[in-house]
């Protein structure tokens, strides 16, 4: 909606349109506009800033949304910001259907956030539309995906955006699904996201019910069907389970199964006991050319590099400790 509504005034539009090629023209005019709003004021701070245009789709495939996640990763990790946004102007049903509550939430479960704020124009929850009820009370804390949070929450707000408080809760039980907890807060509240920063109670805090490492690892423990495994020496063993290391593609020994890269795989000992689950870096067929290979010799073997492990400590859990 931030494009769109950029777009609207740049064309001198002055009610949003109707018809989906109006609002994606909207939206690619826009987008240039809010592209460089971002970068100028970021820059003013020292800090370097990178646009990023996502959709469902983007998060719906295994393999795309590993890529995406590698790539903020990797933008973090070098300093960068990145600004994220729907990309409203090639898919029709996120102008229909999209809001950014929902797209902050997916994007806190894609980066393993440890929290998602939620600036909005309200204080927080309350336990009624406080513009409708002078009876309402404020809502301090409470747990993420609790039933009566929906029934609290009213319809749309913004007649530029779309979404309301009812979003925002909903937004904030998906991502307490990888463990991330929500606050909903006041955008205009003094250094709101610094305070927030340094544990000061401001707004709602929506507290998920599952810690961010026991959701994600639990979720890999829970799959019932794997499409394969890896097999990995003693040394890679030890690495797994005494010193809590990545597996790296030269202690593998053999692959089972036909498994693609996001996967989840059972890694073996070598006397066929499952001592760990993860999620693949690396396609079956790709990891069968790996197998007992050096790091440096993937981008040789393969003409690319996704990952220098196979399996990321981070996307591992040891059988018996999830």
């Amino acid at each position: 909606s931030g494009a769109i509504a950029e777009g609207m005034k740049r064309l001198g539009w002055a009610t949003r349109p109707h018809e989906i090629h109006e609002l994606q023209a909207a939206a690619a005019v826009g987008q240039m506009g809010l592209a460089q709003i971002y970068e100028s004021s970021l820059r003013a701070h020292g800090l370097g800033s990178a646009q990023v245009l996502l959709t469902h789709a983007d998060l719906a495939d295994r393999e795309r949304y590993l890529n995406a996640r590698s790539t903020l990763l990797t933008l973090l990790q070098h300093g960068v910001l990145p600004v994220i946004n729907e990309n409203d102007t090639v898919v029709n049903d996120e102008i229909k259907f999209g809001d950014n509550d929902t797209l902050g939430a997916l994007v806190a479960n894609l980066v393993d956030a440890d929290a998602l704020i939620i600036l909005t124009d309200q204080k927080g929850l309350y336990s009624a539309d406080p513009r409708r009820d002078p009876t309402a009370t404020f809502v301090h804390q409470a747990r993420a995906g609790d039933p009566k949070l929906e029934d609290m929450a009213g319809g749309a707000g913004s007649s530029l955006g779309k979404g309301g408080m009812i979003t925002k809760i909903l937004a904030a039980k998906r991502a307490a699904g990888s463990g991330a907890s929500t606050v909903i807060a006041w955008g205009r509240e003094s250094d709101v996201l610094l305070r927030l920063a340094h544990g000061e109670a401001i707004g709602t805090l929506l507290v998920a019910p599952t810690q961010k490492q026991q959701a994600r690892k639990q979720w890999m423990v829970d799959h019932l069907q794997l499409r394969g495994s890896v097999t990995i020496d003693d040394g890679a063993l030890a690495k797994l389970t005494l010193e809590g290391k990545s597996l790296l593609p030269i202690g593998m020994t053999a692959v089972q199964g036909d498994f693609s890269r996001g996967d989840v795989i059972a890694i073996r000992a070598t006397d066929g006991r499952e001592i760990a689950r993860g999620l693949a870096n690396y396609a079956s067929a790709e990891a069968r050319l790996l197998c007992r290979k050096p790091s440096t010799d993937i981008e040789t073997l393969l003409g690319y590099v996704a990952e220098p492990e196979m399996v990321h400590r981070d996307n591992l859990v040891l059988l018996g400790q999830a």
